[in-house]
């Protein structure tokens, strides 16, 4: 007999779902591929007390994920909302912010950064120059120091499907733990002689709030490909490019050298900011 489960914990090619009246049991995939991630809702049938084959997925209302030109890595399904963790100290990448946002935009999620670790004041007014730009297109930007107090991310968690993702040692476990007490995520000092973090959580899994919605903690990540994405879906992941495509002279313009291209116009205006023009033609290229 069969059952509708959801997926809190992804393994690999196993899966820890919990079905409505039975708890928690492990689940393994039909055949040799694995194509299920953390949030996904599913039909099993029960092998034993504690197992279960995944036979399909149901309906999925959004799919994170990030592919180069080999595979794909899939980070969560039905998210309603990317939760990105940055750090003052150590430094965060630009480019990944801007993948993941765009990634963020093309599955129609809502987006919230977050700064943590602002009590190391070294690098703070850094940290906030790099954001501005994204809180000025309207990303809702936190600034916290998740040992101390996580109190001005709770009115952003209610009701939503939210998944943690950034860098390694940006400070997501402990946010976890600030946020799910029992959660017992692992937290480890940052390797400053690589001015990185060491990787803590080495899967994704899913936490049910106090104040209601969900939280699911991804592994930290050095690199957010989006070779799944057209150059077309890439531009239109730029917010700010929205209002200006249709003023483009060539329907199909790369925004570099062609006449009559408003985004080229609205850089040179400071309607859009030059850094993340740069970005997106770093991205664009490699859509080609």
């Amino acid at each position: 007999m069969s059952s509708e489960g959801l997926i809190v914990a992804a393994f690999g090619r196993h899966y820890e779902i919990e079905l409505p009246d039975r708890g928690c049991i492990t689940g393994y995939p039909l055949g040799k591929k694995s194509p299920y991630a953390c949030g996904d809702r599913v039909v099993v049938q029960a092998s034993s007390a504690d197992q279960a084959q995944i036979l399909r997925h149901l309906p999925r209302t959004s799919l994170l994920y990030r592919s180069d030109a080999f595979r794909q890595k899939l980070i969560v399904a039905n998210a309603t909302q990317l939760i990105l963790v940055v750090a003052t100290d150590p430094s965060f990448s630009d480019e990944l912010l801007t993948r993941a946002l765009v990634a963020a935009e093309t599955e129609g999620l809502r987006a919230l950064l977050i700064l943590n670790k602002i009590d190391l004041i070294e690098h703070l007014e850094t940290a906030r120059k790099r954001l501005d730009h994204l809180a000025q297109l309207g990303y809702p930007l936190i600034e916290l120091s998740a040992r101390q107090s996580v109190e001005a991310v709770l009115p952003y968690l209610a009701g939503e499907c939210s998944v943690l993702v950034g860098q390694s040692g940006m400070g997501k476990s402990t946010l976890v733990n600030a946020l799910v007490p029992g959660a017992g995520a692992a937290t480890k000092e940052i390797s400053t002689s690589l001015d990185s973090g060491k990787h803590t959580t080495t899967h994704a899994r899913l936490y049910r709030l106090a104040q209601g919605g969900t939280l699911i903690d991804s592994p930290g990540l050095q690199e957010f490909g989006l070779a799944h994405l057209s150059r077309g879906t890439i531009e239109q992941g730029f917010v700010e490019f929205r209002p200006h495509l249709p003023g483009c002279r060539f329907r199909d313009c790369h925004h570099r050298s062609e006449p009559g291209c408003a985004i080229k116009s609205a850089v040179a205006e400071n309607l859009i900011d030059l850094r993340r023009y740069e970005l997106f033609l770093r991205l664009g290229d490699a859509a080609c």
